[in-house]
Formats: structure tokens, sequence, C-alpha cells
């Protein structure tokens, strides 16, 4: 009774650590992403750069950073998760210490390339220390911490940065980040033991021999049998418009809301904010409830709660001052479904090449993550441009919709049954 008490107790010990080792390098690689975007009242000026420069920088990160995760999701399944990982973090400290000493703008080109070199690596690299670290029961909770701690890197990164740069100069702040990079990563390296999951992966593979070859066989011999799951599209599709429509309010939430409620840009801030605060919220609890329900019927409830809610924003009935109210709701439907989502990728993954495919399945899926947000600015820029602020806030609802029944085709019980390998 001792022992088993005991051994549960460093189970607990070591997930706890790996969850929290985990979430705090995905809060880095979320406070970099921001790195850019929030010294760019001084990068223009310094470089004597156009929005089309700064636009063009961003889009080299992106691109890098979504075809990236495919590649890195292969990595990972080679040689573990935690050397890719430790590469994403030295990437990223690289590239910030490179716009440190930046002169021009190809230097900046190069800083966005190797920013989104290192981003690309998180979502294959994390989830497969999760998935391959941390005990099932608690992997509800994993992907909660998981998805709060990007909030809240997100949320640091604008404060800290801008913070810095007003008070030392632009160049100092790009060196703390560059000396945050590096401070995760000597995390990373000292907790090495704990983190190589590549034992793990060994120690998971099915109980027969038999079950094991093929395993073995299907992730080596057909690397790539993973694209042919209409499963794993479904996961991409999902990803895409879901961020399609929450990337829409990170970049035009203040002109959207200025235009159709008069609001003010510090109160439309605001909003934006208030919706940040309850995605939060909604990551916490969605820990809690993706252990407890159906991850399909999860995510379909949580997200058609916030499209509703997007509706009821796009109507423009609302008084304005219930905006913010209505957006933190928003957000913590979307919050609430993360952790639920994640768990159905988890399904997905376990697909064909069982285990062995987490990377590559979860680089490929979260990739929809990257090209959603760099087609956004394309698609809906002409629209607010052409004066159609409205059309683009009902647009919001339509891709949450569409995200609902991508969810809910992945979770239906003949793929379910079908995915029932973890």
């Amino acid at each position: 009774m001792t022992a088993t008490h005991t051994g549960t107790e460093v189970q607990v010990h070591q997930d706890t650590t790996v969850i929290g080792l985990v979430g705090f390098a995905h809060s880095i690689s979320h406070f970099n992403s921001l790195l850019i975007p929030s010294l760019i009242p001084w990068l223009m000026p310094a470089f004597g750069l156009s929005y089309t420069q700064v636009g063009g920088l961003m889009t080299v990160f992106f691109i890098i950073s979504g075809s990236g995760q495919s590649l890195a999701g292969f990595a990972v399944d080679r040689i573990g998760s935690l050397w890719v990982l430790c590469f994403g973090l030295f990437a990223m400290a690289l590239s910030a210490t490179l716009l440190a000493c930046a002169t021009n703008y190809p230097t900046l080109v190069v800083v966005a390339v190797l920013a989104g070199l290192g981003i690309c690596v998180f979502h294959p690299a994390d989830f497969g220390l999760l998935n391959r670290r941390v005990s099932p029961a608690r992997l509800g909770h994993a992907f909660s911490v998981h998805g709060l701690s990007g909030y809240l890197g997100f949320a640091a990164c604008p404060v800290l940065i801008v913070g810095i740069a007003s008070v030392a100069g632009w160049r100092i702040a790009a060196l703390s980040d560059a000396a945050l990079g590096g401070v995760a990563l000597a995390f990373m390296l000292s907790c090495r033991r704990l983190l190589d999951d590549r034992e793990a992966a060994a120690e998971t593979k099915p109980a027969s021999t038999a079950g094991a070859a093929a395993e073995t066989a299907s992730a080596r011999g057909a690397p790539l049998a993973f694209i042919r799951s209409p499963v794993v599209w479904l996961c991409f599709c999902f990803f895409f418009f879901a961020t399609m429509a929450v990337a829409i309010l990170q970049v035009f939430a203040p002109v959207l809301l200025n235009n159709v409620y008069g609001l003010s840009l510090a109160l439309a801030g605001t909003s934006l904010t208030a919706y940040m605060l309850g995605a939060a919220a909604g990551t916490v609890t969605g820990g809690f409830v993706a252990n407890r329900a159906g991850h399909a019927r999860v995510v379909a409830c949580a997200l058609g709660s916030a499209a509703a809610a997007a509706l009821l924003v796009a109507s423009g009935l609302p008084p304005g001052w219930a905006v913010p109210a209505i957006l933190g709701a928003m957000g913590f439907g979307v919050g609430i479904a993360g952790p639920s989502r994640d768990l159905l990728v988890r399904q997905a993954a376990t697909r064909g090449s069982g285990k062995a495919a987490y990377g590559r399945v979860y680089g490929f899926v979260y990739s929809g993550l990257d090209f959603g947000f760099a087609l956004v600015p394309m698609i809906f820029g002409p629209m607010l441009d052409a004066g159609h602020y409205s059309p683009v806030l009902y647009c919001i609802a339509v891709l949450q919709i569409l995200a609902v029944l991508t969810a809910l085709r992945v979770g239906s019980s003949s793929q379910v049954a079908s995915l029932r390998t973890a």
C-alpha cells in the first residue's frame, strides 16, 4: 500500500514537472512571436520601413512557421521532442540577438526566418512530450495549462517589451527577449532526463510483439501515411477555420468595433483584452471539462456558444458598453474548447501509426494555425478597405460554425471507434 502510494506521488510529481516545463517553454514561444510586432513603433523609424515592408516580415514569419511545423513533427518522431524543443528555443534566442544587432532590412528578414524556425517546433514538440511523458488521466489538465501558458505569453510580451524599449531602447528589449529564451533553454537542458521522450515512446508500444512490429513498420515504412487519413485533414481544417475567426479579432478588432459601434480605440482594445482574459479563464475550465465529457461534444457546444456571441456582436444590436462582456463570453467559449480540441487531435494522431506519429500529426494539423493567421489580412483587409465592417464580424461567426461542423465530424462515432488505439 505504501509502495503504491509512493509510486503515485512520484508519478504526480513527474507529471506536474513536465507540464510546468512544457508550459513555460510554450509561453516563451508565444512571447517571442510578438517580439517584432511589439517593436514596430521603434523599427519603422529606425529603418525607414513602410507598412508593406513590416507586413512582409510577418508574412515571412508565418510562412516559415506554418511550413516548418510539419517538418518539425517528423524530427520529433525521429530524434525525440526534447532536442527539437531545444533547437526552437536556441533559434528564437538567436533571432532576438540578431534583431538587437540589425542595421538593415535584409537582416530583419533573416530575423523573421529564424523566429519562424524557432516557433514552428513548439506544437509538435510540446504535444509529443505531453502525450508521452504525462499520465493519460492528467492530459486534459496538461493541455489546459499548455493553452493557458500561451495566452499568458501573448499578454506579457507587449507589456514587458514595450516597457523595456520605452526606457532602455528597442535593442535592449530584443536582448532581454534573447536572455529569456536562453533561460528557458537552460531549464530544458537541466531537466533533460525527465523530458527525454524517446524512452517513453519505446515503453508505450503495444504489449504484443506483433502489435509493436506493426506500429513500428507503419511509422517507419510509411511516414506520410497519416496524410491519407480524412480525420487528420478534418483536424487541419478545424484549426484553420477556428484560427481565422480568432485572427480576425486579434488583427482587426479595434477597427471593427470602432466603425460598427463607435467605440473609442481604447475601449475597443479593452474589448480585445476581455476576449483574451475570457479565453484564458475558459482554457482553465476546459481542462476539467475535457476529462469528464466527450471531446467533440464539448468543442461543438463551446464554439457554438462563441459563434452565437459573434452573431450578436455582428448584428450591431447590443449597446456599445456591452461589447467587452460579449467578447469576453466569446473568448470563454473558445477557451473551453481548447483542451478537448487537443485531445481530439491526440485521437487522430494514434490512428494507423499510433503513438509513433504524434510529432508529425500534431505538426501538420497545427500548421493550420499559421496558414489561418497568414490568410486573414489578405482576405479581410480588402473587405475593410471597402467599408464592409459588419460582414467581417459575421464571417467570424461563420468560421466558428465551420469549426464546429468539422469537430463534430472528427468526433463522429464511426471515426472515434477507428481511432481508439491510444
